[in-house]
């Protein structure tokens, strides 16, 4: 499916036997500027629903040739995460739990308000609408994975979160991050980062990867990782 976070790009097939209900549904979520379109058998829903790929399905249960339950199954297997509010006649608490059972996301009974289809659907699309894709890095950043160092500006990034790090945290990430994969040593993040011999204080090296991996892999797959004996490495995480 064509997603896309912009309202107005959002598209309703709306099904239901009386084509009258169908114009009226279809008019007023067109009057909300998305786009809709109607149909009245479940056979013309299912091919109209593959030809269209909408966003979301406006179903009535009972259709002349396939019921709604049937149309919501075929859609979902080519469709899963199409969103669909029944809107039909049967009021029974049964009727109400195999629909959403079945997958249905809502469910809105005949006689119905436009108004309270209009904010159902609203409530469905808001949560379906996919997250605005992240700003691309800047073409001097160096970019691992969901990392992102941009090296000017000394600012960084993991899963588009900013991470705060002092300099000698960024120092140290830096350098790692400018030998990706690669098995760094103690004394080597020594010599590079704090520029002198610490005379074997490489504590001071476990430390700050320790501060690192707090701020930089908390919550998070991580990206850091010790090589017993050897040293540190940093990777893309899966």
């Amino acid at each position: 499916m064509d997603d896309t976070a912009d309202p107005c790009a959002w598209r309703i097939l709306v099904v239901d036997d009386e084509p009258d209900l169908v114009e009226v549904v279809c008019g007023a979520l067109r009057y909300e500027g998305w786009q809709a379109l109607g149909e009245t058998s479940g056979l013309a829903a299912v091919r109209a629903a593959a030809a269209w790929q909408p966003h979301a399905v406006v179903l009535d249960m009972m259709l002349p040739d396939l019921d709604g339950l049937e149309v919501l199954r075929r859609v979902h297997q080519e469709q899963p995460e199409v969103r669909v509010l029944f809107l039909t006649a049967r009021d029974a608490v049964e009727d109400r739990i195999a629909g959403i059972a079945a997958g249905g996301d809502d469910y809105v009974t005949k006689p119905f308000s436009l108004a309270e289809v209009v904010v159902r659907l609203r409530g469905l699309l808001r949560r379906a609408a996919p997250p605005v894709a992240a700003q691309a890095p800047p073409p001097h950043a160096l970019v691992l994975g969901d990392l992102v160092l941009d090296e000017r500006a000394r600012e960084v990034t993991r899963g588009g979160d900013t991470v705060e790090l002092s300099p000698t945290e960024y120092a140290l990430l830096a350098y790692l991050v400018h030998h990706p994969r690669q098995v760094l040593s103690k004394a080597q993040i020594l010599d590079a980062v704090w520029s002198y011999d610490f005379g074997g204080q490489a504590h001071v090296v476990e430390l700050y990867i320790s501060y690192l991996r707090k701020k930089l892999d908390a919550g998070r797959a991580p990206m850091i990782h010790t090589v017993r004996g050897a040293g540190y490495l940093i990777k893309a995480a899966p």
